[in-house]
């Protein structure tokens, strides 16, 4: 596969991460190369602060790090890809400012380039976060798929920084093009959301959520989380991992029903980590907890863990791939002790007795519906 994208900045070497000589999907695509080629070609000035939002694998910071870009993203594994990509192309780490969505935004933004992101929400919050420091004269220019940009995120760039318009489609991408008025009166930014949960659901029953912009199913509980609540291993293990934790329902649930328990809270998303341990503290749970946004175990120690939860997405961006439940499942049965357990919930459809029982040599049944079933695998 062709790992170099071209551009008017030279040709890099690029991938994702975590590398896999298998994976087939490139660490960009044809809306970075559509951007980047218009960035040339109407000769944007790049000498003031330029920040790429959104930016996937580092594929745009890499190709305008002799520009000292700032990215900023919710994805460790974004993340981490841009400094592996920057060090595959001889590039200084220094070179470019790396932020994630929960650090404090620069004070003035000249560029602002933004790959739109799946979640509407995300970008919400965002733009009103950027808001205070674009200016009459900055550059904004967003791109993204032709299937990622709908009438909804033309709105939100018009509504909280001025009149924006759209590119014809090249290879089935399409560039937003947006004039900041300063005059704008922008909206309150409704980020972090706050509910209560339903009263049907175990431990957490009647509790507070707290969810940051961007989190899976931000404004309500999503029905496979809502099933797994339902289904939760009696209270006892000692050291819990609520693995891709999202808003941290899981996990606190556990701590809930057994403030003796230990629970370490996962996920590679900065917004979801954020989100658990906020969902966490408003429950005034007693007990021990640790928020570590992730690569998911690694850094776990070996052995070390008594029981792993475990609802794992299913996409990758636009893409459908099962590979990143099968690492969350081998890293589960590294990290597990002897006689420990990892609980998944998931779609029927979706099969993963199968992998479980190749990878555990066991997998069973412990509830099902007709949408989900939670399945149960012992590290033996």
């Amino acid at each position: 596969m062709n790992d170099r994208m071209t551009t008017p900045w030279g040709e890099f070497a690029l991938t994702r991460f975590p590398e896999d000589p298998r994976e087939r999907l490139r660490a960009w695509d044809a809306s970075d190369e559509h951007l980047l080629g218009h960035l040339a070609e109407e000769k944007v000035p790049l000498s003031g602060t330029v920040v790429v939002l959104g930016d996937r694998w580092g594929a745009l910071v890499t190709a305008l790090a002799e520009h000292g870009p700032t990215q900023i993203t919710d994805s460790f594994l974004a993340q981490e890809a841009t400094r592996l990509n920057l060090a595959r192309n001889g590039v200084e780490i220094g070179a470019v400012r790396l932020l994630t969505t929960q650090d404090a935004p620069p004070e003035r933004v000249d560029v602002l380039l933004v790959r739109v992101p799946k979640s509407l929400a995300l970008l919400e919050d965002q733009l009103l976060r950027l808001a205070p420091a674009v200016h009459e004269g900055t550059v904004v220019v967003g791109t993204g798929m032709v299937k990622e940009i709908h009438t909804s995120t033309l709105e939100l760039f018009e509504r909280i920084l001025g009149p924006t318009r759209t590119s014809l489609a090249v290879k089935k991408a399409r560039l937003i093009f947006c004039t900041p008025d300063p005059s704008l009166e922008r909206p309150a930014d409704p980020w972090p959301y706050t509910y209560t949960l339903p009263e049907d659901i175990g431990a957490v029953s009647g509790r507070t959520v707290v969810n940051h912009a961007g989190v899976f199913c931000a404004d309500r509980l999503d029905i496979g989380t809502r099933f797994l609540l339902r289904h939760l291993p009696a209270p006892g293990a000692r050291r819990v991992v609520d693995l891709g934790c999202g808003n941290g329902v899981v996990g606190t649930a556990v701590a809930v029903a057994d403030p003796a328990a230990e629970v370490l809270f996962v996920d590679e998303s900065f917004q979801a980590v954020a989100s658990a341990e906020a969902t966490y503290r408003a429950n005034g749970v007693p007990g021990h907890a640790e928020f570590r946004v992730g690569d998911g175990l690694a850094g776990v120690p070996d052995g070390s863990v008594d029981l792993v939860l475990n609802n794992p997405p299913f996409h990758s961006h636009q893409a459908t791939t099962d590979a990143t439940a099968w690492r969350m499942f081998t890293g589960a049965k590294r990290v597990l002790r002897p006689g420990g357990e990892l609980w998944v919930v998931g779609n029927r459809h979706l099969g993963y007795h199968v992998k479980l029982r190749r990878l555990f040599g066991n997998s069973r049944l412990v509830a099902s519906d007709p949408k989900f079933v939670v399945l149960k695998a012992v590290k033996r």
